[in-house]
C-alpha cells in the first residue's frame, strides 16, 4: 500500500511538472562547474544557481584553513556542544561573530548551529512558548514556517510586505510575548524586507524582531555584516540569524542576540542540544572566511557583485521589453538573487532545459517553493562571475524563444 501510494504521488508530481531531481557536481563550486551527465560522462556548465555570492566556496585561503583545521582538530567534533563537542575553534568563531554583530545588537552573544534550518527551528520552538504569538511574513523560508508550526505559540502569517495588516494583528494580540519573524532577503524573490519599519512596529507593540539574514550576511553592509548594518539598525529587540554556507562559503549558521536569548537556546533549543556539533575544522575555516568578508577583498568582491547585478538587470529588462509576448517578468531585486518569473511550471522547466543545452545551469523553481503560477528561473550571481558570463546568459535567454514567440 505504501509503495503504491508513493508511486502514485510521484506520477502526479511528474504530470504537474513538479518532479525534483538532483545533479551530481564533479568539481568544486565555481561559476564553471563540471557535472555528471549520464552515460555521456561529464559536462562543463556555467553555473547561475549557487548561493556562493562572494565566490568564497573555493577560495584557496579558506580551503587551506579547512585543511589546517582538520590537521589540528581532526575530522569530527565527537559529540554535541553540551557534551564534549564544543572546541576552542567553535568558541573563537562565536566570539568573532558576536563582535561583528555587536554594533547592531547591543551586548550580543552568538551561538553556532549546523545549519540555518536548525537555527530557525531552535529559535521559533524555544521562544515561541505558550504565552507567545508569532507573526510571520507569508514568503518566509520553509525553516521559519516549520519552526512556527512546531512552536507552542499560535503563528499568524501576514501577506508579504503588508505592514498595515501586521500592525493590526499586533494591536489585537493579547499574548505577552510577541515575535515578528521575517527573512531579511527573500530567497526566491531577492527583495529586502522593510526592516526599519518592522523594528518600529516591534518597538510600538513591545515585540521582538527575528531576522533570517541567510542571503544578506556577507553581501549587505559596508563590511558584509548583513542587513542590520545595511539599514543601520540597533536594538536589544533584534534577534539575528545568519548562515555560513552561502556568502561565507563554508557551512553552518549562527544566532546573534541578547545573552539571555542565547542562553535560552542553549537551555531549551532541541535542534542545538540534541545534535553533534559541526566539525571544529569548519569553524576554523569560517574564521578565515570572516577575515576575507570584512577585509579589503570582501569590499572589492561586493563592489564587483553590485556591478554584475546592475548589468544583468539592465540586459534582462531590455530583453523583456523587446519580447513582451513571452510574459516574462523580472523580480524587483537589488540583491544577487535575480528571479526571471515565467509562470507555468512546464515552461520554466523547458527554459531551464534549453539553457542547459546551451551550457548554462540555471535552476527552475516551482511550487510549493514559490506561489502557484509563478514558476521561475532563480538566477543568482557570484563575485566570481564576469561580465562575459552575464552576456552569455542573456544571449542564451534571447535565443530561447517560446513556441508562441516563434509564430508571432
Amino acid at each position: 500500500m505504501l509503495l503504491a501510494h508513493l508511486t502514485r504521488r510521484r506520477l502526479e508530481r511528474e504530470a504537474a511538472a513538479l518532479l525534483r531531481r538532483r545533479r551530481i557536481a564533479a568539481s568544486p563550486c565555481a561559476p564553471l562547474q563540471t557535472v555528471e551527465s549520464g552515460e555521456s560522462g561529464t559536462r562543463r556548465l556555467l553555473n547561475f544557481g549557487s548561493n556562493d555570492y562572494l565566490g568564497l566556496a573555493s577560495h584557496p585561503d579558506i580551503a587551506a584553513a579547512l585543511a589546517e583545521g582538520a590537521q589540528r582538530w581532526g575530522a569530527g567534533s565527537g559529540a554535541s556542544h553540551l557534551v564534549t563537542g564544543h572546541s576552542q575553534a567553535h568558541a573563537r568563531l562565536e566570539g568573532e561573530l558576536a563582535q561583528l554583530l555587536s554594533p547592531w545588537v547591543p551586548d550580543a552573544a552568538a551561538l553556532l548551529f549546523c545549519s540555518g534550518f536548525m537555527a530557525n527551528l531552535a529559535l521559533l520552538t524555544t521562544l515561541g512558548a505558550e504565552q507567545a504569538a508569532i507573526f510571520a511574513d507569508k514568503l518566509n523560508h520553509a525553516s521559519l514556517v516549520d519552526g512556527g508550526l512546531l512552536a507552542a505559540a499560535r503563528m499568524r502569517r501576514y501577506p508579504h510586505g503588508r505592514l498595515d495588516l501586521l500592525d493590526a494583528m499586533l494591536r489585537d494580540c493579547e499574548q505577552p510575548i510577541r515575535l515578528i519573524v521575517t527573512d531579511a532577503v527573500f530567497s526566491m524573490d531577492g527583495d529586502v524586507a522593510p526592516l526599519p519599519e518592522l523594528l518600529a512596529l516591534a518597538e510600538r507593540h513591545d515585540a521582538w524582531l527575528i531576522i533570517d539574514d541567510a542571503h544578506g550576511f556577507g553581501v549587505l553592509g559596508a563590511n558584509g555584516e548583513g542587513a542590520l548594518a545595511h539599514f543601520g539598525l540597533r536594538s536589544e529587540r533584534l534577534i539575528y540569524m545568519g548562515t555560513l554556507g552561502k556568502a561565507a562559503g563554508v557551512a553552518g549558521a549562527f544566532v546573534a542576540a541578547h545573552p539571555a536569548v542565547v542562553d535560552a537556546l542553549v537551555q531549551g533549543g532541541r535542534s542545538y542540544i540534541y545534535t553533534t556539533a559541526m566539525p571544529p575544522a569548519l569553524a576554523h575555516a569560517l574564521s578565515a572566511s570572516l577575515k576575507l568578508i570584512t577585509g579589503e577583498e570582501g569590499v572589492a568582491r561586493r563592489q564587483r557583485l553590485a556591478t554584475l547585478t546592475a548589468a544583468l538587470r539592465e540586459r534582462l529588462s531590455a530583453l523583456i521589453a523587446r519580447h513582451p509576448g513571452r510574459g516574462w517578468q523580472l523580480a524587483d531585486s537589488v540583491t544577487p538573487i535575480q528571479p526571471l518569473i515565467v509562470g507555468d511550471n512546464a515552461a520554466a522547466l523547458a527554459l531551464a532545459s534549453a539553457l542547459d543545452a546551451a551550457g548554462l545551469w540555471v535552476p527552475a523553481i516551482r511550487p510549493p517553493t514559490v506561489p502557484a503560477n509563478t514558476a521561475r528561473l532563480r538566477i543568482t550571481l557570484s563575485a566570481a562571475h564576469t561580465l562575459d558570463d552575464v552576456e552569455r546568459l542573456c544571449g542564451a535567454l534571447a535565443a530561447c524563444r517560446p513556441e508562441a514567440d516563434r509564430h508571432a
